[in-house]
């Protein structure tokens, strides 16, 4: 996975006749933190642009992409959408793409980009696929806002926000298999805490400690009693399974 930082170069390419024009603002933000955006596609046909869409990329500084269905059933967005990206890479124009869909039909187009060295988020819905999720780099999940009635008897939709962290704390059994794995391969059996975070985003693109109801990945660490975590001389910190004696110590408390 690409590092974090102000170096990249982003394309933001948004499947508008799947999604919302609330979540732009949202994909926003998080491509943020990759890069430096340098594209902005809305890909739709004309009802969907000339509708709801086309106040929110005007706004946003989003080129919208009109494509005309030629025939009923044929979503020539989408192929426009996959060949826009696959131009962007080959010209070097950007080597992190951010799509903004829960269409599973584009997996095949992030597997692709991702052998090619690109980095993938998806920006989705809770419905987005299995299949889609694990087809990126990282998966982001958007809560599309409720309506509600105004005063004059109509509805406007609520602000956007992201969904409320699970109140109970869980203990997926998948972050321990991965430390027990990543610990044979060192010579004192400690992991890095940011190599497990990257670890664990690379085999569960949708994973984060907040989904199981933790602050932080350290947070999540230390709820574990078969785990120990512990500062490094810098500011690092270090994830080492807990010796057998020790466990067994505590089991008879």
């Amino acid at each position: 996975m690409a590092d974090h930082g102000d170096n990249g170069q982003v394309a933001v390419l948004v499947d508008c006749d799947n999604t919302s024009p609330e979540v732009l603002s949202y994909a926003l933000q998080v491509v943020a933190q990759f890069g430096r955006v340098v594209m902005r596609r809305g890909y739709g046909n004309h009802q969907t642009l000339a509708n709801k869409w086309q106040e929110a990329l005007v706004r946003m500084a989003f080129t919208p992409c009109l494509q005309y269905q030629y025939a009923s059933g044929k979503n020539t967005s989408d192929i426009a959408l996959a060949l826009d990206a696959q131009e962007a890479l080959f010209d070097q124009r950007a080597d992190t793409f951010c799509l903004v869909t829960s269409d599973s039909d584009f997996a095949y187009l992030c597997r692709k980009l991702r052998e090619r060295g690109a980095t993938v988020l998806i920006v989705g819905e809770a419905k987005t696929p299995d299949a889609l999720q694990n087809a990126s780099d990282q998966f982001f999940m958007w809560q599309a806002p409720e309506p509600t009635l105004t005063h004059e008897g109509g509805t406007e939709a609520k602000p956007v926000a992201q969904p409320p962290a699970p109140v109970k704390k869980r203990r997926p059994k998948a972050l321990l298999d991965a430390v027990a794995l990543m610990a044979e391969s060192t010579s004192d059996g400690k992991v890095g805490l940011g190599a497990l975070g990257q670890y664990m985003k690379r085999t569960n693109p949708s994973f984060a400690p907040k989904v199981y109801g933790h602050g932080t990945l350290s947070d999540m660490v230390r709820c574990y009693p078969d785990l120990v975590l512990t500062q490094g001389q810098g500011n690092g910190f270090w994830v080492s399974l807990k010796p057998s004696a020790e466990l067994a110590k505590a089991g008879d408390k």
